[in-house]
């Protein structure tokens, strides 16, 4: 499954090029903050296996103001590196790879 065009951004990592996208949104849990904002995260010529990304900050978004940071492209670049290290092959076809990095997210249920 290929990332909506609108609204991703390019990045290249190591010399290879990446499509990522925040959604605009948030779930229902991320809009109640009870669940972290995740993002996802394709190779850019070859989409193959999608990167999801959980994070541990809340959805920008959020109905209740609580404060999260932006996703900055250094963050961006050093989780697709650690996706590559555990295993994560982009130009493959296959169900979407799972990064968890929401260790500290603090729910607000």
């Amino acid at each position: 499954m290929a990332l909506v065009k609108k609204g991703s951004r390019l990045i290249t990592v190591d010399g290879t090029t990446y499509r990522w996208r925040l959604r605009g949104r948030p779930t229902y849990d991320q809009g109640l903050v009870w669940s972290p904002l995740t993002y996802a995260v394709e190779h850019a010529e070859a989409p193959g296996t999608t990167l999801v990304i959980t994070t541990n900050q809340p959805h920008p978004s959020n109905w209740f103001g609580t404060q999260g940071s932006p996703v900055l492209p250094t963050q961006v670049a050093d989780s697709i590196r650690m996706a590559l290290t555990a295993g994560w092959t982009p130009e493959n076809p296959g169900s979407p790879f799972h990064l968890d990095q929401s260790a500290g997210f603090v729910s607000s249920h």
